[in-house]
């Protein structure tokens, strides 16, 4: 018997799969970066990416509240509620919470790490220099809607029982910085002229304070 002859018909059709490859790759690429921002906003991401500057920093962030600390120089400080890195994260704050980044201090800052270009321990900078990137007033470090919702006039009331009231600008008013210390303690502004001025537990006088070791 003859066989058949074998009909080829035309051949079955291909499945394109770059789509389904390239949604897959965008997908990561997504979820990395997402991890990525949300690593981002974690005191533990200055001290991983920046860690010779920033180590001394997130030490004192960490540090437990309500005890005998170090600042970010390795001073003791007498109560470490007087840093207020340790006492905004009590309150649940982390580093982003003040520090608002910009995309251009971000870049500049990269930049001045990757080279080296920084003054190592880093210079303090007051709140007009840190709110500078971002175009506000200095006191919108600190009182804003999602910190410390109040004006300079509710501030003089809080403290008027106070025999030198600090934040009473009879000399002129001077940024909160110049008092309240974020990785270091605190230092009573009126004890330059008023030595019985009354100094918060853990704060130190602006002679203590002018007497610290600035050395990593």
């Amino acid at each position: 018997m003859a066989e058949e002859p074998v009909v080829i018909g035309d051949p079955a059709p291909r499945t394109r799969k770059w789509p389904i490859v390239v949604g897959v790759v965008v997908v990561v690429l997504i979820a990395a970066g997402a991890g990525f921002w949300v690593w981002h906003e974690q005191p533990s991401f200055c001290a991983a990416i920046c860690h010779t500057p920033m180590d001394e920093y997130l030490e004192t962030y960490e540090q437990e509240a309500g005890t005998a600390g170090v600042d970010k120089w390795g001073n003791e400080v007498a109560n470490t509620n007087a840093m207020l890195a340790v006492s905004h994260k009590a309150q649940g704050k982390d580093c982003m919470a003040c520090h608002v980044p910009t995309l251009s201090e971000q870049m500049s800052e990269g930049m001045n790490w990757v080279t080296g270009n920084y003054v190592y321990p880093l210079e303090e900078r007051d709140t007009e220099m840190l709110t500078e990137a971002r175009g506000v007033d200095a006191d919108e470090f600190c009182l804003n809607e999602s910190c410390h919702n109040l004006t300079r006039d509710d501030l003089i009331k809080a403290t008027s029982d106070m025999e030198f009231n600090p934040h009473q600008p009879q000399h002129g008013e001077i940024e909160c910085s110049e008092c309240h210390k974020a990785h270091r303690a605190s230092v009573m502004y009126c004890t330059q002229c008023h030595s019985e001025a009354e100094v918060p537990e853990g704060w130190l006088t602006v002679a203590e304070a002018n007497k610290l070791s600035t050395a990593a």
